[in-house]
């Protein structure tokens, strides 16, 4: 049997990179799977790479930062699956960084919004879809949190406090059989790194040396972390954050 066999999932943000990745390790589990994204374009092609592979996959348009849109998303993924057993809250945005006193308080405050308070509102509607018969969520974190990281304060911040909400949700939800982790990911190469390097290409090699296996990470080994920590054979873990950063030094 397959890891997330008969399980229904969301996974946000999954339009690409990390996100897409674990929709497609989900589905190929087993796992039904509503993707959500605000780009409808990137939405729906994680929908059909995964539908052309024989999984079950569905998709949804809407912005995690607005009430509005988590309602609906919960709504949906009820209707099509009538349950929701997984939630992974990896949709998560900052246009900003800088010094730390360059910063608008506009431009700190979004960056909070599409980082924290956006999984502060997910996981507040998803334990109300899962309080009667349990689940799991996963929210996706950043080894921003965990060492600070210069000229990004506000994602660090916001990060930092998804760590903290992940701990204290799982500590109020654990007595009803709701499991809440955090993976935390180092430098993993996606779309958005790489056209990042694509304009500094000396970076890519500073970085891969920050690490002990002196590499960067795929969004597939995020993905199989998320996927594990989801299952069954993670039953005994809960309010941990989980890094998979290759051992950053």
């Amino acid at each position: 049997m397959r890891l997330l066999e008969n399980r229904s999932s969301i996974v946000t943000g999954g339009g690409q990179g990390i996100g897409k990745a674990i929709a497609e390790v989900f589905a190929r589990e087993g796992a039904s799977v509503l993707v959500t994204d605000i780009d409808s374009e990137k939405g729906k092609e994680t929908r059909d790479s995964i539908t052309t592979t024989g999984g079950s996959a569905f998709f949804f348009e809407g912005d995690m930062s607005q009430e509005s849109s988590v309602k609906q998303m919960i709504q949906i993924a009820l209707e099509h699956f009538g349950k929701l057993d997984i939630a992974c809250n990896n949709a998560a945005l900052s246009r900003h960084s800088g010094p730390l006193n360059k910063f608008t308080s506009e431009s700190f405050n979004e960056t909070l919004s599409k980082c924290l308070t956006n999984t502060w509102m997910c996981i507040k509607h998803e334990v109300e879809a899962m309080e009667s018969s349990g689940g799991v969520i996963v929210n996706i974190s950043s080894n921003a949190a965990r060492r600070g990281q210069a000229f990004n304060s506000a994602y660090s911040a916001a990060k930092s406090g998804v760590n903290a909400l992940t701990k204290s949700a799982a500590a109020e939800y654990g007595s009803k059989g709701i499991r809440i982790n955090a993976v935390s990911p180092g430098v993993i190469r996606t779309p958005g790194l790489e056209e990042y390097f694509s304009e500094n290409p000396s970076i890519e090699k500073k970085l891969k040396k920050s690490a002990i296996l002196n590499r960067l990470g795929e969004t597939t080994e995020v993905a199989e972390l998320v996927a594990f920590l989801a299952s069954d054979r993670a039953s005994f873990i809960t309010g941990q954050i989980i890094s998979a950063d290759g051992g950053a030094i």
